[in-house]
């Protein structure tokens, strides 16, 4: 946190909202009629269930990067052939603790082996008891969108890795489209995304001893068309200055800090980055308005 404050602009990477209240406010930000993604990537896996675990094939290992809540694993699990296990990787124990709870329930025979961690640094991923086909790591909700490109490509190589040669990977991207849709879905009327961006504050205060003044921050995001991305930013409404400890940070009015970029993709640009990453785009399943799309990769 201390590193991100003293840069210029200021910026603090988004997997820091996740705490137990950022986890519950993300998934009311879900349910808010502006934001498409949740619901057009539910359709999607909903509609093209059968096709998706067709690709993938019997006894597969499926490992997913952020499970959050699980809604869009119940899906893929539902659908596959004889999984042998679920790897999810969370960094928000709460959320962890409450999916798996739920899912062992529905799935008795699919081995649970959930990791509470980072999964942007090297993790060590547990086997399942039967031996696995193939690995599939499932990264669905945009969320390889709040990364810069070095830092996606960074992680589409990673996931190379982890699913082997015959493995693949399930990858949800935003797709690009009217500049108004994508700023109202990060705006919601009823503030839920104001709130959640603001409580990160909330938690650096109670976890770092700052003294961050939440009236005195607001939410704010918008499209940069030329790098086609939505930047969310934390503004200072006044002249401040925030302690941190012994670290003391000032912000001028109007100063606008980093939180989370959100990418939106055209597919030849999303294919092009994951043959920077030495993957190949095999199969991709999208919906009517071409909003969002699922795209399956191979080691290229």
């Amino acid at each position: 946190m201390l590193h991100g404050l003293a840069q210029t602009p200021k910026r603090i990477p988004s997997k820091y909202f996740y705490d137990a209240r950022g986890s519950q406010l993300f998934e009311e930000i879900c349910a808010q009629p502006e934001y498409y993604l949740t619901r057009t990537e539910l359709a999607i896996l909903e509609e093209n269930a059968a096709a998706i675990a067709s690709a993938i094939g019997p006894r597969a290992l499926l490992v997913e990067y952020g499970s959050g809540a699980g809604i869009k694993t119940r899906l893929l699990l539902d659908a596959l052939d004889q999984p042998v296990g679920y790897v999810p990787v969370e960094i928000s124990r709460s959320a962890l603790d409450a999916s798996i709870e739920n899912l062992s329930e529905e799935f008795p025979e699919v081995d649970m082996l959930p990791v509470s961690a980072d999964f942007t640094r090297p993790v060590d991923l547990p086997a399942p008891d039967q031996a696995a086909r193939r690995t599939v790591v499932f990264f669905p909700g945009s969320t390889l969108g709040n990364f810069e490109q070095r830092e996606a490509i960074g992680l589409l190589r990673t996931m190379a890795i982890e699913m082997g040669r015959q493995g693949a990977a399930l990858v949800g991207i935003d797709l690009q489209k009217d500049p108004a849709i994508l700023e109202a879905a990060y705006n919601d009327a009823a503030g839920v995304t104001r709130e959640f961006t603001l409580n990160l504050l909330t938690r650096i205060n109670r976890e770092l001893q700052a003294d961050f003044q939440l009236h005195e921050f607001e939410h704010g995001a918008r499209y940069n068309a030329q790098a086609g991305r939505i930047e969310t930013h934390v503004v200072s409404r006044i002249d401040q200055v925030v302690a941190i400890g012994a670290h003391r940070f000032a912000f001028a009015a109007g100063e606008a800090m980093l939180v989370e970029y959100s990418c939106k993709y055209a597919p030849e640009d999303f294919a092009a980055m994951a043959a920077r990453a030495g993957l190949r785009v095999v199969r991709s399943w999208s919906d009517s308005r071409r909003w969002f799309a699922v795209q399956m990769l191979e080691r290229a």
